[in-house]
């Protein structure tokens, strides 16, 4: 009786251990999936964060490549440009290397031709009436200077030459009055002598006694009528600003008679 007893109570004993041990099964089969499951989440977001990393650095190259690109579009039109200027540039070079041929040239031809202006300024002034003759020798005298001169660019030397020209045809339309020495019959007299372009050129002693002009036929200077005393006197001070100006009766020759 005890024997089957005893039998009867072993046996839910083994059906309650048999429990015991599938429940640890089943407790270390759920740690296991729930730590698998960890380290796929881990590896999840590792590969989220590399994932991130990557759009990141794929977002700033596509970034740094439109960049790149409009450099490259602002570099092409700025080599055009360029390239347009590197024609435009070689051309003026080639223009430049003709002209400084063709002033070569010119210099060469030019100083004969400075020396031949002097020489016919000179010319002229000697011939012309005898007004300002000191100034306007010193003038001649210096251009010749210059012309010598290594230091002074040949423009230079053109200019003042064509200067000294323009100021002897500025003497025909000026009426001007200095101090002079004139000799008349043999005698020096200490004059004021008045220019009227080059139409006229007449004196008077400072007293008013004595009035004459130059004769250009003669080339000497003569004594005038007193009736010129007034006119000559009125056109000195007009010529010193003195005298509002008006007109004047002068002696003037013809061209016949300067022949």
């Amino acid at each position: 009786m005890n024997r089957v007893w005893m039998k009867r109570l072993s046996a839910p004993l083994l059906i309650v251990a048999g429990a015991f041990t599938g429940g640890q099964a089943t407790a270390a089969t759920l740690n296991d999936i729930y730590r698998v499951a960890e380290q796929i989440n881990g590896q999840a977001r590792q590969s989220q964060a590399r994932i991130d990393t990557l759009t990141e650095e794929t977002r700033v190259l596509l970034n740094d490549y439109k960049t790149v690109l409009k450099e490259i579009e602002g570099l092409q039109v700025y080599n055009r440009q360029l390239e347009r200027q590197i024609g435009n540039q070689e051309r003026e070079m080639t223009q430049l290397t003709n002209s400084i041929e063709e002033v070569t040239v010119i210099e060469r031809q030019i100083g004969p031709l400075m020396m031949r202006m002097i020489d016919g300024l000179e010319q002229f002034v000697q011939l012309d009436l005898p007004f300002l003759e000191a100034e306007r020798r010193a003038r001649i005298d210096m251009l010749r200077e210059t012309m010598d001169r290594a230091d002074v660019a040949v423009s230079e030397k053109f200019s003042q030459v064509m200067r000294a020209f323009q100021i002897e045809n500025e003497y025909g339309r000026t009426m001007e009055a200095y101090g002079s020495t004139v000799n008349v019959d043999g005698t020096d007299r200490k004059v004021e002598v008045l220019k009227v372009g080059r139409i006229a050129l007449v004196y008077q002693t400072p007293d008013g006694e004595e009035t004459g002009m130059f004769n250009a036929s003669t080339r000497q200077w003569e004594r005038l009528p007193d009736s010129y005393k007034t006119p000559v006197r009125n056109g000195i001070r007009m010529a010193n600003k003195q005298l509002s100006v008006d007109l004047l009766v002068l002696p003037i020759q013809g061209a016949e008679a300067a022949e």
